[in-house]
């Protein structure tokens, strides 16, 4: 089943017409169409057919046969901090604050350098189990550290990912009553100059955009309400998204309580940051009132079932939120808190978690694909580019092979995804150009990228002491 690869090597990360057949096709459309005999052919950077039995002559087309394989559209991640990249393995059964302050002396030794090389990795990594579209929520801005944001949009470049950084933040220091290290928080004025920079050099709102900013100030516990309310008043004034983290712990919850009087969410709502542009990461806990606050609202979540489990802070309601209209997608989380960052575990660990708090139907495996495709892509605004494979949307798809040791014998291509083992890519496409083929990106040397990545990795742990 090997690709033919030279072509592709060749033409890494440009642009041409394919023609995918023979394969299971999942589409993710508004009925939930799938062809077990299915083609998809792109020309250009978007989908121009979709549809079952033998394809239809496209002259000039590279053809990719796939039989036995199921095509997905790509998987969109929600929430990720790819500087983490080199910091895993540290803290490793440690709660949350644990976790926290044993890494952020460690974080705050990271340069622009470190941060590209580690979203070179993550990246690539992410490319690897099926993800097309990534945000990352990047918050450590050091003092004289270069600029951390550039390092991380050029690595995304490179790779060949379509990219939604957000400009994270923290002015809420230990010595004010918040939990980050003073040393490692920005002023308010710095913060706000920052982000509004960062928006108006790379944000890029055109429907086929790779690049796309949001604002993203930390956490309660990390931030003022004055930061708050002020990046709330900048993203709208922008036309961008706002990201930040809600109801991972009990802990955060305690903190809001004694601080604020009222619980995150009602937090949330007091200072403006709920609302069809803002999206929280982990929500996992959430009262009922919290839940018809976003249903009311539109604000949408991103579940991270790998990292809520590794620090042990709980399992969201999942099936509770999806029956109240929230929208969801998925996140792999910093990589230090998910050593593996693989999107499509997130599907299976959506859908495992799940059933364990609500039984076997809480959460189907074509609900569980879902939340990290179409899903994924309605909590960053771009279902209507992104998220499905239709005629006319972008050209962004992952081609698994189901002819392995570990998945043949599945009968339900679906099931053998998200139940089984990581399939591995025979094509990943990013806007019409192949990031994966034959399970090697072919943007970057992977080999390369991994010494780089352990160099770095030494090198911070060193620097920290």
């Amino acid at each position: 089943m090997a690709f033919v690869t030279d072509f592709v090597i060749n033409s890494a990360n440009s642009v041409t017409d394919f023609v995918i057949t023979g394969a299971h096709v999942v589409t993710m459309d508004g009925a939930r169409t799938e062809f077990t005999d299915g083609y998809v052919a792109v020309t250009g950077n978007t989908i121009t057919a979709v549809g079952q039995g033998p394809a239809p002559e496209f002259p000039g087309a590279r053809t990719v046969d796939a039989p036995g394989c199921l095509v997905t559209p790509g998987l969109v991640n929600t929430h990720h901090h790819l500087y983490q990249w080199i910091t895993r393995g540290l803290a490793a059964d440690s709660t949350l604050f644990q976790w926290l302050t044993t890494l952020y002396p460690i974080w705050a030794g990271i340069d622009a350098d470190a941060v590209h090389t580690a979203a070179t990795g993550g990246l690539a990594a992410l490319a690897k189990t099926g993800c097309t579209t990534t945000t990352d929520h990047h918050y450590v801005v050091p003092r004289d550290a270069g600029d951390v944001f550039e390092a991380e949009i050029t690595a995304a470049a490179q790779v060949g990912l379509r990219f939604h950084p957000t400009r994270g933040s923290m002015d809420l220091g230990q010595s004010s009553g918040g939990l980050p290290p003073d040393h490692v928080v920005e002023k308010l004025d710095d913060i706000l100059t920052g982000t509004a920079s960062v928006i108006d050099r790379w944000h890029d709102p055109s429907p086929d955009s790779m690049l796309r900013i949001a604002v993203a100030p930390c956490s309660p516990f990390s931030v003022t309400e004055a930061l708050l309310r002020e990046s709330a008043v900048l993203a709208r004034d922008s036309g961008v998204r706002m990201h930040t983290h809600l109801a991972e712990t009990l802990d955060e919850q305690d903190f809001c309580a004694e601080l604020f009087g009222c619980t995150p969410m009602e937090y949330m709502e007091r200072v403006g940051w709920v609302g069809p542009d803002v999206w929280f990461a982990h929500a996992v806990h959430l009262d009922d009132s919290a839940i018809e606050t976003m249903a009311r609202t539109g604000t949408a979540a991103a579940h991270c079932p790998t990292s809520n489990a590794r620090l042990g802070a709980g399992i969201a309601r999942t099936r509770d939120l999806l029956d109240a209209g929230v929208t969801i997608g998925l996140g792999v989380d910093g990589a230090a808190s998910n050593e593996a960052c693989s999107l499509v575990e997130e599907s299976r660990h959506a859908l495992l978690f799940a059933r364990a708090r609500g039984g076997p139907q809480a959460l189907t495996v074509r609900t569980a694909l879902e939340l990290g495709t179409i899903g994924g892509a309605r909590v960053l605004g771009r279902e209507h580019e992104i998220g499905s494979l239709e005629v006319g949307k972008l050209a962004d798809l992952a081609v698994w092979d189901l002819n392995t040791l570990a998945h043949t014998g599945i009968t339900d291509p679906v099931a053998a995804l998200v139940l089984g083992s990581t399939p591995p890519l025979k094509l990943l496409m990013v806007n019409g150009a192949v990031v994966v083929a034959d399970d090697r990106v072919t943007t970057i040397d992977e080999d390369v990228v991994a010494s780089d990545v352990a160099r770095a990795h030494l090198d911070l742990v060193r620097k920290a002491g």
